[in-house]
């Protein structure tokens, strides 16, 4: 059933109460209980608070539906602005609810595809195959000149949800007022643009609910994979495919961690884990396109036909077969032989771009961090646009000069020997460092992170000895090796200024001396006024509490005494205390 107005009101309101309650207790604990000096107080049970929000989210996701699960799975991949208690927990957030019944899908179909359901295909199983928050698949038959037309025997139309743009729209209307509310909060301001954060993510589902683009993407796949033996993607039926509808060939097989099956079928289990990894670094490293929601339930292991040829090897490309994305002149790996299975991949919604902006950017980043110089990796990193203005860079430069400093250094070969516990000590002082400075990385930086921890938990599920390491380091290598001309061009740009500046020095020290003896030099120093400002600010607020202290004090023992004028001292105390807790709005 469609929503209703009052239901929609409802939806709206439910969510903003809900952040509402959550923000408020966070300002008691993170700003007015430090802000009175109680900071060892609110950090009792930091740790329980974080997971108890993130499980209440999680109900909260579930039971709403909506872009709402889409919200948790999206927060649970921002590890640059939330703390590991609540990305940990909404982990596990499945987008899967309770399936809406046939006939109201049937009606959204058919008046999207504006014909009975019955003259587009020849049957439909009224029973889902996938329930989603967005939408529900059904197998379908085509029709005999559909599959004449299309070579498409059995096919799944996937089917969006009635009223779901409505739906969508209120909880992007809501997310959108949480993040106005978050900008007001300094704490929060500070570290993450809350409103651009949530632009980001409309950008992101409402290119998701659009059913043309997530065809125009499985054609794309296709396309990089169209003489690639490993890898099929379904056929889209375009004649059966609009905004609301998709149409695709059904290519259901076994699923990529049924290890029982895979063995039933007689695929190592082990071969498949390296024949997914190096497919998917392809797909990061080589066409810069990925499939960004690589989950079990996304990826099949399509056994071949009768004679197919066995591949002589399932073995880590080499990385003189294997090339980095570029915009030109990369070669695509070798083509493997024909195997007897091969992996299919579908849900085409949620893809991954590595665009050139941020793989320049990248680029300097290792550039800067393999000569651990600590003010260029700050720029490069500014330079893809991951640090608000706010930052404070001259400590970031030395806090990163210290973390990169561990490992800088170390090829991919001393790493694997590296103490995994090492790594672990690591990853938690960079994600505290992180979470403490106003970073906040590109939404396809982040999605590539996501995606390769899908792929670890894939390959591990698969082969318990699979080493990430081994399928990345043939394409670390190439990275390597392609620095060499960049590294060049940036020490040409690098050469080049020096000389401009240096052309351009004698006119400005003229015109400095100039100045100098006119009179008109001024000497500004912002960051000295604002931290003597703020002493001000802290010293007011000090005399302030020693003074409630001392009337509070005063007024108790002259109250135990009978005396009226106690309990006027104890109310007048109230006014410091207001200044110390609240300093003025100008403050």
């Amino acid at each position: 059933m469609s929503p209703t107005a009052k239901s929609l009101r409802s939806r709206y309101r439910r969510i903003l109460r809900f952040a509402a309650l959550h923000l408020v207790q966070v300002w008691w604990f993170e700003l007015f209980l430090p802000r009175i000096g109680l900071a060892p107080l609110a950090g009792v049970g930091r740790s329980r608070r974080m997971r108890r929000l993130a499980q209440r989210f999680h109900v909260l996701a579930v039971d709403l539906g909506g872009l709402m699960i889409k919200v948790g799975q999206f927060l649970s991949s921002r590890l640059d602005v939330l703390p590991p208690e609540i990305t940990k927990e909404l982990e596990g957030l499945q987008d899967e609810v309770s399936p809406v019944d046939f006939a109201e899908i049937r009606s959204a179909a058919e008046r999207e595809l504006g014909a009975a359901l019955e003259h587009v295909f020849s049957a439909v199983d009224s029973t889902p195959l996938a329930a989603a928050s967005l939408g529900q698949a059904h197998r379908a038959t085509p029709t005999v000149e559909d599959a004449e037309q299309t070579g498409i025997g059995a096919a799944v139309v996937k089917i969006q949800r009635p009223g779901i743009d409505d739906i969508v729209d209120v909880d992007l209307a809501a997310l959108r007022r949480v993040g106005r509310w978050l900008s007001r909060i300094r704490l929060v301001s500070n570290r993450v643009d809350a409103p651009a954060l949530v632009e980001e993510f409309a950008a992101t589902s409402l290119q998701e609910i659009d059913y043309l683009n997530e065809a125009a993407n499985a054609e794309r796949f296709a396309a990089n994979f169209a003489q690639d033996p490993r890898v099929s993607v379904p056929e889209v039926m375009w004649e059966r495919t609009t905004r609301r509808v998709l149409t695709l060939q059904d290519v259901s097989a076994i699923k990529i961690n049924d290890v029982a099956r895979l063995k039933a079928a007689g695929i190592d289990p082990s071969a498949v884990a390296i024949e997914f990894a190096n497919v998917m670094f392809d797909q990061i490293f080589v066409h810069g396109f990925f499939h960004a929601d690589p989950h079990p339930g996304n990826i099949f292991v399509t056994p071949a036909r009768a004679g197919a040829e066995r591949p002589t090897s399932t073995r880590v490309p080499s990385a003189t077969s294997t090339q980095p994305h570029s915009t030109s002149g990369d070669e695509l790996p070798a083509e493997p032989p024909s195997p007897q299975w091969h992996l299919t991949f579908i849900d085409f919604g949620m893809m991954g771009e590595i665009p050139d902006t941020l793989r320049d950017g990248l680029r300097r980043v290792f550039i800067a961090a393999a000569s651990r110089d600590g003010k260029g990796l700050v720029d490069a990193i500014q330079e893809v646009g991951v640090l608000l203005p706010s930052a404070d860079t001259a400590e970031l430069e030395r806090a990163m000069t210290q973390l990169f400093a561990r490992f800088g250094g170390m090829g991919f070969a001393e790493l694997k020997e590296v103490d995994p516990r090492e790594f672990r000590d690591f990853a938690n002082e960079f994600g505290e460092l992180v979470r403490s400075l106003p970073f906040q990385l590109p939404e396809n930086f982040l999605l590539m992170l996501r995606t390769v921890s899908l792929i670890s938990g894939v390959c591990s599920t698969l082969d318990s000895r699979f080493n990430l390491w081994d399928a990345i380091e043939p394409y670390a290598e190439q990275l390597i090796r392609d620095q060499g001309r960049p590294a060049v061009e940036d020490a040409a740009r690098k050469a080049v200024a020096t000389v401009s500046t240096a052309l351009r020095l004698p006119g400005r020290l003229s015109d400095v001396v100039d100045r100098i003896e006119d009179g008109r030099i001024t000497v500004r120093t912002p960051d000295l006024e604002r931290r003597t400002a703020a002493l001000e600010r802290v010293g007011r607020r000090l005399i302030s509490a020693v003074l409630f202290t001392g009337l509070l004090v005063t007024g108790t023992l002259l109250r135990t005494e009978g005396s009226g004028v106690g309990t006027v001292l104890m109310v007048v105390s109230l006014v410091p205390l207001l200044h110390a807790v609240f300093p003025s709005r100008r403050g």
